[in-house]
């Protein structure tokens, strides 16, 4: 069993794609972000940074106590070496994928986050923060259009962690201030994988966390990652 504490924000949602493609027998922990439980004391003994999401092992690959891990992309890795599943086997194949994933948690999800706090849910209007991350954002975009030219997924052949990683940040691409009309081959991509059933099972009742602005959510980058 694995213990999973999440929030429907991208971050949290990586994770829920990869449990439910992989069918890995696991528990959803609420983490209520407007309510500020993520700086519960309890939570911060698993997740210091203060962020979700965190997973508890209560079986973890050496077969030792319970381990607790944090921060999205460590969590993927971890998830997918343990069990043989959306990382491949051959060495190069597998650098690629964790390039790619690197980059998103080091570009892609920062800039996207930053472009909905500031188009959407800034207390005020500034013009040269939207400007700025909504054009990274762009140039990120196209980043992984060229990528996908002559290939099916981001890291190659087959469906891995990279997408997974990437595939909840361009969900919101309308409120990030994208037109996927103008990235085809990224559009394809993000397509397909929305209909995937694994998908459509967790983004299933999740809410757009910026159609409603408001105290439903808290106004904070933390909030909408």
């Amino acid at each position: 069993m694995l213990d999973l504490y999440f929030s429907p924000t991208p971050n949290g949602l990586k994770i829920r794609l990869f449990l439910e493609e992989a069918g890995l027998d696991h528990r959803l922990l609420p983490v209520r972000l407007s309510a500020g439980e993520q700086f519960a004391p309890a939570f911060l003994a698993l997740s210091p940074n203060n962020k979700i999401p965190a997973i508890v092992d209560h079986a973890p690959a050496d077969g030792g106590a319970p381990l607790a891990l944090f921060e999205s992309g460590a969590i993927l890795l971890y998830l997918a070496e343990k069990t043989g599943h959306f990382l491949p086997d051959d060495f190069r194949a597998r650098e690629e994928v964790r390039q790619w994933l690197i980059w998103q948690v080091a570009g892609l999800g920062p800039m996207a986050g930053q472009a909905g706090y500031f188009r959407v849910y800034a207390d005020e209007h500034v013009p040269a923060a939207v400007a700025r991350y909504t054009r990274e954002l762009q140039r990120l975009y196209g980043v992984l259009e060229r990528r996908l030219a002559d290939r099916e997924f981001i890291a190659g052949g087959a469906y891995s962690i990279a997408d997974m990683a990437c595939y909840p940040w361009l969900v919101p691409h309308a409120a990030h201030g994208q037109d996927l009309a103008e990235f085809p081959r990224l559009a394809s991509w993000f397509q397909a994988i929305a209909a995937r059933p694994a998908t459509r099972r967790v983004y299933a009742g999740v809410e757009d966390v910026y159609a409603r602005p408001g105290p439903a959510v808290a106004t904070t980058p933390e909030a909408l990652a």
